[in-house]
């Protein structure tokens, strides 16, 4: 689809400002919130990247909250060099999105599988990252949260993806 065929389904006039003003409304009234997270694994060592928070118990998977005007893809990427200076070198696969209701009723995650990444240097532990490294797929740490555990079991042991987080 061109720019042009994308003009002539956007809606302008009363019918673009209606629609507008129905999305204000159910954005107030079910207002929905979006997470990324994602699953580095080092094909060569059998291993995945793993961090912990400084504010939040337990080792999990990188990830955060996708920004206004800002896509999942985009969210990714952005938190990935944050938490662990790793770069994507291919797109990340879109394993499964999941309802997060431990964090409200209204938030989902969007959950990634990449292989193919750079790590320019190892992250050193800041304000908000207190932990990170790859793990052996077979000697996770302890306090591995159960999410973590639950997605790594979905992309390696074949368990079926739980809607929920």
């Amino acid at each position: 689809m061109n720019e042009d065929d994308e003009k002539r389904f956007r809606q302008t006039g009363w019918p673009g400002l209606r629609a507008k003003l129905f999305h204000l409304f159910f954005l107030l009234r079910r207002p929905m919130t979006l997470g990324v997270r994602g699953l580095v694994h080092d094909r060569a060592t059998r291993s995945v990247f793993l961090i912990r928070h400084t504010y939040v118990p337990g080792w999990q998977l990188p990830g955060g909250g996708v920004e206004v005007g800002e896509t999942s893809a985009e969210a990714l990427q952005r938190e990935f060099g944050e938490e662990g200076n790793i770069a994507f070198t291919a797109p990340p696969r879109l394993r499964s999105v999941h309802f997060n209701r431990q964090a409200s009723r209204r938030d989902h995650v969007a959950f990634y599988l990449i292989e193919d990444f750079i790590q320019s240097a190892p992250k050193t532990p800041d304000h908000e990252i207190a932990e990170a490294g790859f793990f052996p797929l077979d000697r996770l740490p302890d306090g591995t949260t159960p999410a973590t555990r639950r997605r790594i079991a979905e992309v390696f042991d074949g368990v079926e993806a739980s809607p929920y987080w």
